[in-house]
C-alpha cells in the first residue's frame, strides 16, 4: 500500500516537473519571438500561442483585426484540454514563469507596440494574463509599476497602463473579491505563517494604490472612489463567508482566524490607517444598522445574546473586528462609528446592540479594548450624550437599556469602581482649570448618568466618592463660568436624588426639571469671552465685554434695564444750587412712580373743599423726617446700619448731592467712600429690593469718583487691598472704577491745543516753523520781516520776499506780504477735549497695580480670588482703553505691561485670568499711538519693542496651546491688532523726511 502512495506521488512530481519545464520553455520562447517581431501582428501571435494553452479564448473574436496572412498561424496553435490548461494555469502563476513574462508584457509591449493593438487583440490576449489571473500574483506584480522609473524618468506611458490594468482587475471585475476567496484556502504546501504573512502584504499593496497612482490618473483610482469599492468587495465576501464557512472556521482554534477574515482585518486596518475611516464606515454603518433595526421588529426578548450571537447574518461582524490586530485602526474606527452614528436617528437600544455586534467578542478577551472604552472614552475624548449613553450601556453595565433585569453584581462592582475613577478626575481642581469646557461637560455628564445608576448603600460603602463628590462641585461653585457652575449643580441635584429621593437640592434656578439635561444645550449661548477685531472688542455677556459670574450677569441686565442715559449739559459755575431742592426733586420723582400718591395728588387738586377739612394727623410722621441737604449728612445716616430708613433715604439722594458738586464734597470724600463701599445694602432694604440698593450705591461711589477723582482714588484704592472688605466689595470696587474711567472719557474739558507737527524729529528742517513755507519759482528771495502798518498795539509780525517777473512782462513785481495775527494764534490753541480721563488715569491704575502679589490676611488675589485679580486686569485694560491715542497712555503702558507679563499672571492657571490678560493686552496694542512708538524706536528705547514682542510671543504660545477655546480666539484677536499696529509704525517710520536706521526695530 505504501509502495504504491510513493510510486503515485513520483509519478505526480514527475508530470509536475515536465509541465513546469514546458511552461518555462514555451514562454521563453514567446519572449524571444516577442523581441524579434517586426510589426505588431507577430506580437499577437507569440501572445496568443501562450494564451490558448492558459486560457480559454474565442480566436474569432480577434482574428478580423490581424493580417490575413498570420490567421492561419493563430488558427494552427493547438488548443489544450481543460485539465491540461489547469496544470499549465497552476504552474504559469505559482512559479517564476508569470514574473518573467509580467516584466515583459508591462515594458517592452506597453511601450512598443501596445498602442497599436486592436482593441479587441488588447483585450483578448494582453488583459486576459491579468484579468483572469491569480489575484495575489497579479496584484504583487502591477503594484511596483505604478511608480516605474527608467533612466532616473518616471515612465508615464507605463505607469498609465499598469492604472488601467489595476483598475480593471481589481474594481471592474471584481478582483478584491476574488482575492478575498483565495486567501479563504490556504494552500498545502506553505504553513500559516507564510500565509500570513502574504495576507499582509497584499493587503498593504491594495490599500496603497490610491497613494501609489499618479495625479492625472483615472478616477476609480481616487481615493474615495476606490476605497469605497474595495469596502463593498470586502463586506460581500465576509457576507459569504458567513453563509458559507462559518461553520468551518469555528472548528479552528480561535488563535487561527480563517484566512479571508484575517485579509479583511488587515485591509480595514490599513483603509483607517491612511485616513479614510470614514468612506469605509459610510459602508458598513447602512448595513448594520438595517440589521440590527430588522432584528429588533422581528423578536419581542432581545435579552438573549447567545441566540443573537449564532444569527446568521450577523456574526462576520464580530470576527471582522476581531481580525483588525492594530489597535490604533480599532480605536479610529470606533471614534468615527460613534460621531456618524450620533448623527442618525439611533435610538439607545440599536446604539447599544450595534455596538454590541461590534465589539463583544474582542471586549471579552482582549483589555486593551477594555481600557479603551472605559478609560479612553470616558475620560479623555468627547462624544455626544448619546454615544456617551452608548458606552456605559454596553462596557460599564453590558446589559441592553430596556431590560428590565437587574444589573449583575459584577457589572453593578464594575459600575462602582468607573464611577470612582471619574470622580477622580472630575473633582480635581486642576482638570476644572485645564480642561476645555467640552471635555469638562462630557465628563461630568459621564459621571452624573454613573451616578443615576447607584443607590444610597453605595455611597454607605464607598466613603471616597462622597467627598470626591462635595469636592468637585465646591471647586466649580467658586468657577466664574455659568457653565462650570451649571454642572456642579448638576451633579448636586442627581446626587440628593440618590441619597433622598424626596428632598432634591437645587442649586441653580435653571435645573428645576425633572430630567437632567446632560447635554447643556445652553453652552453656546452663554459662551463667555471677548473678541477683538478691527480695533475694538466684541462684547459677549455684559456690557464692560468682560466674562463675569452669574450674579454679575444679572446685576448688569437689571442696571441696563432701568438705566436712563445722562445728558451732559454745561452748567454756570455761578448758579447758586439750594442742595435742600435736590430732595424735593427725589421725592417728587418717587411720588410719580407711585400710582396711589398719584391718585391723591390728584384728588387733593381737584377737592372743591376747603383745605382747612381736618386729617389724621398720624401721617405727620412723614412729613417730620429729616431731609437731607449735606453730604455730611448723608454719611452719617449711612454710618447708622440700626436706621435701615435712613440708609434707604441716604441712598436715595446720594448720588444727586454728589453731582451738585458742593464745596464740601473735597473734605467729605474719603469719608463719603469708605462709608459707601463697607454700607450693607441687604440689612437696610426689603427682600427683592437689595438690587436696587446696590445699582444707587454704586451710581453714588461713580458719581463721587467722577466728580472728585483725586480725593476718592486714594482711599478706594486703599480698600481694595483691605483685609476689611469681602470679595462682593473688592469686585464692586473695581467694576465702580471701571464705570467712573468710562464716563470720564466721554466727558468735555478745554486744554491747550498741540500744534500739528510731526512727532519723529529730523535734521531737513532749514527754517523756523513759524515761517511761511520757501517754495516758489526759480529766482525767488527769501523771506524778510517788515514793520507793521497796522497799531502798534496789534502784536502781528508781517514778511514779505520778491518774486522774479513772469515771461513777458517789463515791470518788475511787486512784493507779496504773508503775515500771521498772534492774537488769533493764540485763540486757536484752545480746543475742547472729548476726554477727560488721560490726567487721571495714572491715579487710576498705579495704585491698584500694587500689591496684586503680595499675600495679606483675607486676600489672595494669585489664588483663592483669582475672580478679582481678573476683573482687576479688566479695569487696566479699560483705563487704557479711555486714555487711547493720548501721551497718558504711553506712559501707563510699559509698567501694566511688566505686571501682565509676570509669569504668575500670564501663565496663571485659571483661564478667567488669562482671558483678562489678553483684554488688557489688546486694549494696550489699541491704546499706543503708532508715532509715539516709531518716536521710541527711533531713539533707541528698548522697554516699548521688548513689552511689545513679549505681547506678540505670548499671544502666539496661548493660540497654540492653551486649552480654553476661548482664550484661543482672543490671542488670534490680539495678534492681529498687534500686527495692525505693527503696519501703522512701520508707516509712521516711512513718513519722516529722512529715513533713520534705528537699533533694535
Amino acid at each position: 500500500m505504501n509502495g504504491g502512495k510513493e510510486e503515485t506521488e513520483n509519478n505526480n512530481n514527475k508530470i509536475e516537473q515536465n509541465t513546469n519545464s514546458k511552461v518555462l520553455d514555451k514562454v521563453g520562447n514567446v519572449v524571444v519571438s516577442i523581441n524579434k517581431a517586426k510589426n505588431v501582428d507577430q506580437v499577437i501571435c507569440a501572445l496568443h500561442s501562450l494564451a490558448v494553452r492558459l486560457f480559454p479564448l474565442d480566436s474569432s473574436a480577434f482574428l478580423g483585426s490581424i493580417d490575413k496572412k498570420y490567421k492561419d498561424e493563430v488558427m494552427g496553435n493547438e488548443v489544450p484540454s481543460v485539465p491540461e490548461r489547469d496544470d499549465w494555469w497552476q504552474v504559469f502563476y505559482q512559479s517564476t514563469a508569470f514574473t518573467t513574462f509580467a516584466r515583459v508584457l508591462l515594458s517592452d509591449v506597453a511601450l512598443n507596440w501596445l498602442t497599436c493593438f486592436p482593441a479587441s487583440a488588447k483585450k483578448h490576449l494582453y488583459d486576459v494574463f491579468f484579468v483572469r489571473g491569480c489575484v495575489s500574483e497579479v496584484v504583487q506584480t502591477l503594484v511596483p509599476y505604478l511608480q516605474y522609473h527608467s533612466n532616473g524618468r518616471l515612465q508615464t506611458t507605463i505607469c498609465s497602463n499598469t492604472e488601467r490594468l489595476l483598475a480593471l482587475c481589481l474594481l471592474e471585475n471584481d478582483g478584491v473579491l476574488q482575492l478575498a476567496r483565495e486567501f479563504s484556502h490556504k494552500s498545502e504546501g506553505i504553513n500559516f505563517e507564510q500565509h500570513t504573512s502574504t495576507i499582509s502584504r497584499v493587503a498593504q499593496l491594495i490599500t496603497s494604490v490610491p497613494d501609489k497612482a499618479r495625479l492625472g490618473a483615472s478616477n476609480l483610482l481616487s481615493s474615495h472612489l476606490y476605497v469605497k469599492r474595495t469596502t463593498i468587495q470586502l463586506i460581500q465576501a465576509a457576507e459569504e463567508w458567513d453563509t458559507k464557512d462559518y461553520d468551518k472556521s469555528t472548528n479552528v482554534s480561535n488563535s487561527n482566524l480563517d484566512g479571508l477574515m484575517l485579509f479583511i482585518g488587515d485591509a480595514f486596518a490599513r483603509i483607517c490607517r491612511r485616513g479614510s475611516a470614514d468612506v469605509l464606515l459610510s459602508e458598513i454603518i447602512p448595513r448594520i444598522v438595517s440589521q440590527v433595526q430588522i432584528l429588533l421588529q422581528s423578536r419581542c426578548d432581545m435579552s438573549d445574546a447567545e441566540t443573537i450571537k449564532s444569527e446568521p447574518g450577523l456574526r462576520f461582524w464580530s470576527k471582522i473586528m476581531e481580525a483588525i490586530k492594530d489597535s490604533y485602526a480599532v480605536e479610529r474606527m470606533s471614534e468615527q462609528l460613534l460621531q456618524k452614528l450620533a448623527t442618525q436617528n439611533i435610538s439607545e437600544v440599536e446604539g447599544y446592540w450595534i455596538l454590541w455586534l461590534l465589539f463583544h467578542q474582542i471586549y471579552e478577551f482582549q483589555a486593551s479594548i477594555r481600557s479603551m472604552f472605559t478609560e479612553r472614552f470616558l475620560l479623555w475624548k468627547v462624544f455626544p450624550v448619546c454615544c456617551l449613553r452608548w458606552i456605559l450601556q454596553f462596557s460599564v453595565l453590558q446589559c441592553p437599556p430596556d431590560t428590565v433585569l437587574e444589573v449583575k453584581s459584577q457589572n453593578h462592582g464594575d459600575l462602582l469602581d468607573i464611577t470612582k475613577r471619574l470622580l477622580a478626575v472630575w473633582s480635581k481642581r486642576e482638570f476644572v482649570q485645564s480642561a476645555p469646557v467640552e471635555q469638562q461637560a462630557y465628563l461630568t455628564a459621564a459621571v452624573g448618568l454613573s451616578l443615576e445608576k447607584l443607590k444610597k448603600e453605595d455611597f454607605d460603602a464607598t466613603k471616597d466618592a462622597m467627598h470626591l463628590i462635595l469636592q468637585g462641585v465646591s471647586c466649580r461653585l467658586e468657577s466664574p463660568s455659568h457653565i462650570v457652575r451649571k454642572m456642579a449643580s448638576s451633579i448636586a441635584l442627581v446626587f440628593s436624588k440618590v441619597i433622598d429621593p424626596g428632598n432634591p437640592l437645587y442649586l441653580d434656578e435653571s435645573c428645576t426639571e425633572e430630567t437632567i439635561d446632560w447635554e447643556f444645550t445652553s453652552m453656546n449661548a452663554n459662551m463667555e469671552g471677548l473678541l477683538i477685531s478691527d480695533g475694538q472688542e466684541t462684547e459677549s455677556n455684559q456690557d464692560k465685554g468682560h466674562p463675569t459670574s452669574e450674579k454679575d450677569n444679572k446685576d448688569a441686565r437689571k442696571k441696563n434695564k432701568h438705566k436712563i442715559p445722562m445728558e451732559l449739559t454745561l452748567v454756570d459755575p455761578d448758579e447758586v444750587i439750594d442742595p435742600a431742592t435736590l430732595n424735593n426733586d427725589a421725592s417728587s420723582d418717587g411720588d410719580n412712580n407711585d400710582d396711589g400718591d398719584d391718585d391723591d395728588t390728584e384728588i387733593s387738586e381737584t377737592s372743591s373743599e376747603s383745605s382747612l377739612q381736618p386729617y389724621d394727623l398720624s401721617d405727620d410722621d412723614t412729613d417730620l423726617k429729616k431731609n437731607f441737604a449735606q453730604l455730611i449728612d448723608v454719611v452719617g445716616a449711612l454710618r447708622k446700619s440700626d436706621d435701615a430708613d435712613g440708609v434707604e433715604r441716604a441712598l436715595d439722594v446720594a448720588e444727586k448731592l454728589i453731582r451738585a458738586a458742593p464745596d464740601e464734597l473735597p473734605f467729605i470724600a474719603s469719608d463719603l467712600v469708605r462709608t459707601l463701599v463697607q454700607v450693607r445694602c441687604s440689612d437696610s432694604t426689603l427682600e427683592g429690593e437689595e438690587e436696587s440698593a446696590e445699582e444707587k450705591r454704586q451710581k453714588a461711589l461713580v458719581a463721587l469718583i467722577v466728580n472728585c477723582p483725586l480725593g476718592s482714588l486714594d482711599p478706594i484704592n486703599k480698600l481694595l487691598y483691605s483685609p476689611n472688605v469681602d470679595t462682593s466689595q473688592r469686585i464692586m470696587i473695581l467694576d465702580v472704577m471701571t464705570d467712573a474711567a468710562v464716563e470720564l472719557s466721554h466727558m468735555k474739558t478745554s486744554r491747550q491745543k498741540h500744534m500739528s507737527k510731526s512727532l519723529i524729529w529730523t535734521t531737513a528742517e532749514t527754517q523756523p516753523w513759524f515761517l511761511p513755507s520757501s517754495i516758489g519759482p526759480a529766482g525767488t528771495t527769501t523771506w524778510k520781516e517788515i514793520s507793521g502798518t497796522e497799531s502798534p498795539l496789534a502784536m502781528t509780525y508781517s514778511y514779505e520776499r520778491d518774486l522774479p517777473s513772469k515771461s513777458g512782462q517789463v515791470k518788475k513785481g511787486k512784493s507779496r506780504r504773508w503775515s500771521r495775527a498772534i492774537n488769533a494764534v493764540q485763540d486757536d490753541q484752545v480746543e475742547w477735549s472729548q476726554n477727560k480721563f488721560p490726567p487721571f488715569a495714572a491715579a487710576f491704575m498705579l495704585p491698584a497695580m500694587q500689591g496684586f502679589d503680595k499675600k495679606r490676611h483675607g486676600v489672595d488675589f494669585l489664588g483663592r480670588d483669582f475672580i478679582v485679580l481678573g476683573k482687576l486686569i479688566h479695569m487696566l485694560g479699560n483705563c487704557m482703553k479711555c486714555s487711547a491715542m493720548h501721551p497718558e497712555a504711553s506712559a501707563l503702558a510699559l509698567p501694566l505691561l511688566d505686571m501682565l507679563s509676570s509669569r504668575e499672571i500670564s501663565h496663571h492657571a485659571e483661564a478667567y485670568v488669562r482671558k483678562a490678560v489678553l483684554f488688557a493686552a489688546s486694549c494696550i496694542l489699541l491704546a499706543l499711538n503708532p508715532t509715539y512708538v516709531a518716536t521710541a524706536l527711533v531713539e533707541g528705547s528698548s522697554e516699548i519693542s521688548r513689552g511689545l514682542e513679549w505681547v506678540r510671543t505670548w499671544a502666539l504660545s496661548v493660540a497654540e496651546s492653551d486649552t480654553d477655546k476661548e482664550c484661543y480666539l482672543m490671542a488670534m484677536a490680539c495678534l492681529q491688532v498687534h500686527s495692525e499696529l505693527a503696519l501703522q509704525t512701520s508707516r509712521a517710520l516711512e513718513s519722516s523726511d529722512s529715513v533713520i536706521q534705528a537699533r533694535d526695530i
